[in-house]
């Protein structure tokens, strides 16, 4: 069996092997494992798919500036009969942030969101909509907090104008700006279903963003029980396993609310620890071996 562990290009380093992060340290404790995974960059036209049975979607960072190519590739993979961890399904759905409408709709705690469709106009009304003095909005298809802005009456006049530019490409959503998050975001891992770890990540001061590259802090806490048995909850809602899930959200009256549901790329802060490795081995052999295809 040959695997795929799908990158991009700017990772050309990684798939040469000369590299020492994340990707690196998983490809090496799967292929110790006896496992024969290669990696590879997910739009490099030098790449014979149809070699490989599994193709893990690891760390494709630039997916969402090239959202119809990266689609079209799931769909030649399936079309190839390769085995896709997460399935294609699944990750087109992730892919835009309206997703988030869904889990709302299914009952499930997701920080409340309005939508702008490409074209239309922002105004001030989600002030009043959702009762706040400060609003963020972005991209419904972006990653690592791409064209994130923050809304206040004070710079409305302002970031209208950029918001009305912005929404001449591509859809937004719009969410009140939750105080919570200066208590930072937390992110629960879970594999093929079941948790494996958490981390804990903090904005800089007078900042909201909470990735390191924009100032923010990582720590691993050991979290209540019952804030993972509420990060679960949104995983079992849906249709297919994952071979990964990142479940990131704030607590709000102490009770976990949703942010992202992170399925296609995200970090998984598995930080060469070989437990968390090993977990994550046991959830790729366990969906490999299942009958149902996933």
């Amino acid at each position: 069996m040959k695997i795929a562990l799908v990158g991009y290009k700017k990772q050309e380093k990684f798939a040469q092997g000369v590299t020492n992060d994340e990707d690196a340290d998983l490809l090496n404790y799967l292929t110790e494992k006896g496992l024969n995974v290669v990696p590879a960059i997910w739009n490099d036209d030098r790449t014979n798919w149809s070699t490989f049975n599994v193709a893990i979607i690891k760390s494709p960072w630039d997916y969402h500036n090239h959202l119809a190519e990266f689609l079209d590739w799931l769909n030649k993979l399936e079309k190839l009969k390769v085995r896709v961890f997460n399935p294609a399904e699944i990750i087109q759905w992730n892919s835009n942030k309206k997703y988030l409408r869904d889990l709302a709709q299914n009952g499930l705690p997701v920080i409340e969101s309005e939508y702008l469709d490409q074209g239309s106009s922002f105004d001030d009304r989600f002030f009043d909509l959702f009762g706040t003095d400060q609003l963020v909005v972005k991209p419904c298809v972006s990653a690592g907090a791409q064209n994130t802005l923050t809304v206040n009456k004070n710079n409305l006049k302002e970031r209208t104008e950029e918001i009305e530019q912005l929404l001449q490409s591509e859809d937004y959503i719009v969410q009140p700006f939750v105080e919570e998050i200066k208590n930072g975001e937390w992110s629960f891992l879970f594999f093929n279903g079941q948790y494996s770890h958490c981390s804990l990540k903090k904005p800089k001061k007078d900042d909201f963003r909470v990735q390191h590259y924009h100032g923010g802090t990582i720590s691993y806490p050991t979290p209540d029980p019952i804030h993972i048995e509420q990060a679960e909850i949104y995983l079992k809602s849906l249709p297919q396993a994952t071979l990964y899930a990142r479940v990131d959200g704030v607590l709000v009256n102490n009770s976990f609310q949703l942010m992202e549901l992170e399925l296609i790329e995200p970090y998984l802060f598995l930080n060469g620890d070989k437990n968390l490795l090993e977990n994550y081995y046991q959830a790729l052999m366990a969906l490999i071996s299942s009958t149902d295809g996933v």
